[in-house]
């Protein structure tokens, strides 16, 4: 059965309720999920008292359901009173609740060049990370790699199992072939995986397209790039307010091959460096057909994955983005 015709479905469940008691004077509780934790860690801090706070004022401590959406609770209770006066019936008590997001991604084509360097990225910032990808967990090593939930065949995923609890769905999905499957894999499949993630509620989606490299129109009809647009076109009708295009060139990096490395990075890091340097002088024959093959600077593929990274994190980042803005994003969120 082709991803077309799988059924697409999926149930919200609420968020358990979560009461808060009143716990000593600066202490703090951690609930996630059913657990709670408490520990002692707030140093005394003594102001004069507050008089227009009155009796303890507390925020609510258990906020809306929300769909796909994964809550930590952490709140704080601080009294207010004199120097040398304890607690009493006089002392304010504040508590506060904070509704803070974790996010988890899941990378369509994860164990690829790109795919692998976004998840690796991500978890490095502390996102956890699903891969969907044809070939699985990838069979080198690294730290990283273990903090990945790799899951085989992308193309007859299980989207109830795999998007539960989902912040957003980075693809990666393309490549080269016959007009047919170049429009399939490039278009089709996203077209497929933007389609599910709406449904199933996920609120970001991420798509990894290409620069158009100012070719001519015959060139951009071929089933690569038809099948790319199509797949942005997607992505940007179903996700007006959150939906991400990244637009790169080349992207270097080290890349493997059938067990070999690829240092792509030899070519392409002092290349980048060149054309950026006389990106001022160039810019008059930027009108001329196909000028970008030679002119537009190769782009990092830690860039691309760190400007993925930026689209998950910041909520405003949004719509198509150049080679140059990915490079800004991805500057915002190194380290």
């Amino acid at each position: 059965m082709s991803i077309a015709q799988r059924p697409i479905s999926f149930a919200i469940s609420h968020l358990p309720a979560i009461y808060s008691r009143r716990l000593p004077l600066f202490s703090s509780f951690l609930v996630c999920g059913n657990m709670r934790t408490s520990f002692r860690a707030f140093p005394v801090v003594t102001v004069p008292p507050l008089p227009s706070l009155g009796p303890t004022a507390s925020f609510p401590a258990r906020f809306p359901s929300l769909p796909q959406r994964r809550l930590c609770k952490f709140g704080v209770k601080c009294s207010y009173a004199e120097a040398g006066i304890s607690d009493d019936s006089r002392s304010a008590t504040i508590d506060v609740v904070a509704d803070v997001r974790n996010e988890r991604i899941v990378v369509l084509g994860g164990s690829g060049f790109v795919g692998s360097a976004i998840c690796k990225a991500a978890v490095s910032k502390g996102i956890e990370v699903i891969s969907l990808s044809r070939s699985g967990r990838p069979t080198y090593s690294g730290s990283w790699v273990d903090q990945v939930n790799w899951v085989p065949d992308v193309f007859y995923a299980n989207w109830d199992e795999v998007l539960v609890g989902a912040t957003a769905v980075v693809s990666t999905l393309g490549g080269f072939g016959s007009e047919e499957q170049m429009k399939r894999i490039n278009g089709e499949a996203n077209v497929v995986a933007v389609s599910a993630a709406k449904d199933f509620g996920i609120p970001k989606f991420i798509l990894i397209s290409v620069h158009d490299y100012n070719l001519p129109s015959f060139l951009l009809s071929s089933g690569y790039f038809t099948g790319k647009r199509k797949a942005e076109s997607e992505v940007l009708s179903k996700y007006p307010n959150s939906g991400v295009v990244l637009r790169p060139g080349f992207i270097y990096g080290k890349r493997r091959v059938d067990g070999f490395e690829l240092p792509l990075d030899l070519v392409g890091e002092p290349l980048e460096r060149i054309l950026s340097a006389v990106e001022n002088f160039t810019k008059p024959l930027n009108a001329l057909p196909a000028s970008d093959l030679i002119l537009v600077p190769p782009v990092s593929v830690d860039d691309v994955a760190y400007a993925v990274v930026n689209a998950v994190r910041d909520d405003d980042f949004f719509g198509v983005f150049t080679i140059e803005q990915i490079k800004e994003a991805a500057a915002k969120v190194k380290v």
